[in-house]
């Protein structure tokens, strides 16, 4: 009778994700179908189960191509410094807009810095190769004032990693500080008021309060971000990067992207696109391990 009652409490609630549910299941779990063109030379004539099977040769093919490792590289190296970027400022910046007393100017920052989120990259590729343009862009105009050279953000190789951190961490941090300005109200201000009596200033307060507070949800929000190691950024890269920047900017899904979709070699593409997945899902079990381990905080 339990079971049946507690049932019929959260019937609605089961019947509420139902659409989720069939959402997931049509653009998640359906495609997984696909996984087989890595394993064949997949031919779109011939179909999935005409298409000649060449078990691990599609594998074989990328490890031998020339620039894999860089791409690898590159795509590493610009989603750490992402992931690093998007967990310190939001933090940082969270803490500070915490101080702030008068609630209409704390609203009014939010919704200001919370509105690039909501624009896609195209839409942002546009306004940033304006304003980064080395002849009439506003930022480069500004630092003629103080005589520096004109920067290619874009157009340089070495610029162009830090540009695309700098630029998803604007669009992002602002999104990201919502997570952190509510594990700050979940605080018991009674001990902001007993460290006030003890004689603790701000800085103490929150060195001993406010970051072991927000603690488990920095370990969450890092062990959820770790499984984007292999994840830079296809429609920030796609959208702001050139030929001339490939030594540094051409990460795994842009050239998944271009040997799939540009030269129709689909196998490969798919056997690449398998094994950036298999290390995600390698790299998600192993950081919630390490989270319980020394954080005592798991995911699943």
């Amino acid at each position: 009778m339990v079971g049946k009652n507690k049932l019929r409490r959260e019937l609605p609630l089961h019947i509420l994700i139902i659409p989720g549910v069939i959402l997931v299941f049509i653009f998640h779990y359906i495609p997984m179908f696909g996984i087989m063109m890595a394993f064949q030379k997949f031919v779109p004539a011939k179909g999935f189960w005409n298409s000649d099977w060449v078990g691990l040769d599609n594998f074989r093919y990328i490890f031998n191509m020339p620039n894999i490792w860089n791409v690898m590289w590159n795509t590493v190296y610009i989603a750490v410094m992402k992931i690093a970027a998007n967990l310190v400022v939001p933090i940082v910046f969270a803490l500070l807009l915490n101080e702030v007393r008068k609630n209409s100017f704390k609203r009014t920052i939010q919704t200001i810095i919370y509105f690039p989120h909501f624009l896609s990259w195209v839409i942002l590729g546009g306004v940033l190769i304006d304003v980064l343009s080395p002849t009439s862009g506003i930022i480069n105009q500004f630092l003629g004032i103080f005589g520096i050279d004109p920067i290619y953000f874009l157009g340089n190789a070495k610029w162009f990693p830090y540009t695309l951190v700098i630029t998803n961490t604007w669009k992002e941090f602002g999104y990201n500080t919502i997570v952190y300005l509510a594990a700050l109200t979940a605080i018991d201000p009674t001990l902001y008021e007993a460290a006030v009596v003890d004689g603790a200033g701000r800085w103490k307060q929150t060195w001993h309060i406010t970051l072991p507070g927000i603690l488990p949800i920095v370990t969450l929000m890092t062990v959820l971000s770790l499984g984007n190691v292999l994840n830079a950024g296809f429609d920030q890269v796609f959208n702001l990067y050139s030929p001339s920047v490939y030594s540094t900017g051409d990460v795994i899904d842009t050239m998944v992207y271009r040997i799939g979709m540009v030269e129709a070699q689909f196998s490969v593409s798919a056997a690449i696109g398998l094994f950036k997945s298999v290390i995600s899902f390698v790299l998600v079990v192993i950081s919630n391990k390490l989270a319980n381990k020394y954080a005592g905080y798991r995911v699943f």
